[in-house]
């Protein structure tokens, strides 16, 4: 029980230290448009859900991108009250639903998505095992776009290597996620990486800003003692790993059943 205790006040303190940032993790919306712009067809008003959406940028940005409803799903009630939020002032509301949910355990009708989107969440699951509960939700001819920790090398130091074994256990390289995605039922269409600038910018610039004027009595606990330590860390070692986006197709072998709609 007591296990069960530190990981729900380190949970809490992790959801109050990315309260009100502009993202929960790095990213960047010139790539994700980019990333868009290359995809295969899809249809006119594509039924889209983004996964482990936190606060919701790349739910925004699919329905500015797309004019299409998202299905922004997230387990944490504070960041999707935010999104709704912001959905607001961009006008979006009407196209953006905000869904309180686990996205391991979803019970949406097979192929009922033509986009799935997740930007920095498949870990909670694990990458392969993410996709795997994933996979029947999309269309035969539906699209993912899934990003993952990844390391780029296979030389990288023993500083990051200890530190990502014990916060990622599970963190493969490129070809090893290549492997988990087929094994789960995709075709790897492409892989791209996310560029150092999409993690400042976007992500740990705002983040150090917010530790600096936290409570001294908060700076000091473990969620941001970690959060330094990673950051420290990327300014060193960001060429032996990131965030790699894996852009993938569902294996014609194990196509799902046929369309349904979620919202009816």
């Amino acid at each position: 029980m007591a296990d069960a205790g530190a990981e729900a006040t380190c949970l809490a303190d992790l959801i109050e230290l990315h309260r009100g940032l502009p993202r929960q993790g790095p990213g960047d919306a010139h790539f994700s448009r980019r990333l868009l712009q290359g995809l295969p067809k899809l249809p006119q008003r594509p039924r889209i859900a983004d996964l482990g959406c936190g606060s919701g940028a790349g739910a925004l940005l699919l329905a500015e991108f797309y004019g299409a409803e998202v299905l922004a799903v997230d387990t944490t009630a504070v960041f999707l009250e935010e999104l709704a939020g912001l959905a607001r002032q961009r006008g979006l509301q009407h196209l953006v639903h905000p869904v309180q949910a686990d996205m391991g355990a979803l019970t949406w009708p097979p192929g009922a998505l033509d986009l799935i989107w997740s930007e920095g969440a498949a870990y909670n699951l694990g990458f392969e095992t993410a996709l795997a509960r994933w996979r029947p939700l999309l269309a035969a001819e539906g699209v993912a776009v899934v990003s993952e920790m990844s390391w780029f090398s296979e030389d990288a130091p023993a500083e990051p290597r200890e530190f990502w074994s014990a916060a990622y256990p599970t963190m493969a390289g490129e070809a090893e996620n290549r492997r988990r995605a087929q094994r789960a039922g995709f075709a790897v269409l492409g892989t791209e990486r996310l560029p150092d600038e999409a993690w400042w910018n976007n992500y740990y610039s705002p983040l150090r800003e917010k530790i600096e004027h936290l409570p001294a009595a908060f700076r000091a606990r473990a969620a941001v003692a970690e959060a330094e330590q990673e950051m420290r860390l990327f300014e060193r070692f960001s060429h032996h790993y990131g965030y790699t986006f894996y852009i993938l197709h569902p294996d014609a072998a194990a196509r799902p059943a046929p369309a349904q709609s979620i919202r009816s």
